[in-house]
């Protein structure tokens, strides 16, 4: 069976893990070797007509790809014209996109045979052998498509282990020449944010320190120089954070970290761990969102301002060592435009090295976009989604 993978990302500077994720799953079993494992690769920077031929010319069985908010619009039409080429192909796609309701997509997309919500790992080795039985697919968790024009919703799936899974870079389709590489340590989020797709995403998962660092020596290995941290809140747990702070500085010199950070949670302990950091291997991510506790509690965001703004100030007193930068997020509920400018300006004159000022995007899967009509949301139904 010809298999493809139509990975496109929404710039050059990184690459998705989702296929060598998944394809990692498999390797050394009847699946792998017994199917053509194809991937055809661009930006939505790329020429579209040299995709869809590259994708033409492997003659595949089975297209896969993720979507997100910025590939969303080129990756469908790519693959409306490989449908209209190749009628036969089955398509299947992942991704942020299809993590809330998904019936409105498939219809509006006949050419798109299923779409998949949640933790993917397990899925080939569920779907792969029953592919060509569609009367089974209600069996594969997580799987959501049409069945004689039925909707079948095959709810949320979940990984049984996370620790467990084997990693993306044991996959010969991990990409290991770009700006940085993402490492995933941690699933799930502790917070409860109404904007984040992360926001129900319970329990927290994490890696032991040890997986972790056999990974930043491979990364080593291969000449990668920096990391992004796929971790929803670097310091939820104290202990843990300074555990992966003493194994950073073991690179220093070697690796870079770009993570986020909570600045309500800065205990006393994890600021002298931050002095000690090495000049220039942290990237911080200091989420804010707003400086108002009434905008916070509406969106039910753990910490109050007051403990982010004394947060804020500590990290802004590195800025000597390392970057940091911290966001506001215009359109959020009883967030006024007033509001926006003030916080801006304390945001300014507390010497921030950066601020991100960015528009409410009312992503799929997300209560604020369960809870859009409730609060007056008025926002694109096209991606990005942004408020209006």
């Amino acid at each position: 069976m010809k298999i493809l993978w139509l990975d496109i990302n929404s710039s050059y500077s990184h690459s998705s893990l989702a296929l060598p994720a998944l394809h990692s799953q498999i390797i050394g079993t009847p699946l792998e070797s017994e199917n053509s494992w194809r991937v055809v690769r661009g930006s939505i920077k790329s020429d579209m007509d040299d995709i869809i031929g590259q994708v033409d010319k492997e003659e595949p069985e089975i297209v896969f790809a993720t979507l997100w908010l910025f590939t969303h619009e080129f990756v469908i039409s790519i693959l409306s014209r490989v449908n209209a080429l190749r009628p036969d192909v089955t398509i299947v796609l992942g991704g942020p996109e299809f993590l809330g309701e998904n019936e409105q997509f498939l219809r509006l997309h006949p050419e798109v045979d299923a779409v998949f919500r949640g933790e993917g790992e397990e899925f080939l080795e569920n779907w792969l052998p029953i592919f060509n039985k569609r009367e089974r697919w209600s069996t594969v968790k997580g799987l959501c498509f049409l069945l004689n024009d039925s909707y079948i919703d095959g709810g949320k799936a979940l990984v049984k282990d996370f620790a467990s899974l084997r990693y993306p870079e044991e996959s010969p389709f991990f990409v290991a020449d770009r700006s940085f590489v993402q490492l995933e340590t941690t699933r799930g989020c502790f917070n409860s944010c109404q904007f984040c797709v992360s926001g129900d995403d319970k329990p927290v998962r994490s890696l032991s320190i040890e997986q972790i660092r056999s990974r930043l020596n491979y990364y080593e290995s291969k000449g990668i120089k920096s990391i992004r941290m796929l971790d929803r809140t670097f310091n939820g747990s104290p202990k843990r954070c300074r555990e992966m702070l003493e194994l950073m500085k073991v690179y220093d010199g070697r690796l870079t970290f770009h993570l986020e950070i909570h600045p309500s949670l800065l205990k006393d302990e994890l600021r002298e761990e931050l002095k000690k950091m090495p000049k220039g291997i942290l990237h911080l991510e200091a989420g804010i969102q707003s400086l108002h506790d009434n905008v916070l509690q509406e969106c039910t965001r753990n910490g109050d301002v007051d403990s982010a703004l004394d947060g804020l100030k500590f990290l802004f007193t590195l800025s000597h060592k390392m970057e940091t930068h911290t966001d506001l997020i215009a359109g959020l509920p009883l967030y006024r435009y007033n509001d926006l400018v003030e916080d801006a300006h304390i945001l300014v004159t507390m010497n921030a090295g950066e601020v991100q000022l960015e528009t409410l995007k009312v992503l799929p899967g997300t209560k604020m976009r369960e809870r859009a009509q409730e609060l007056g949301l008025r926002y694109s139904s096209m991606p990005p989604y942004e408020i209006l």
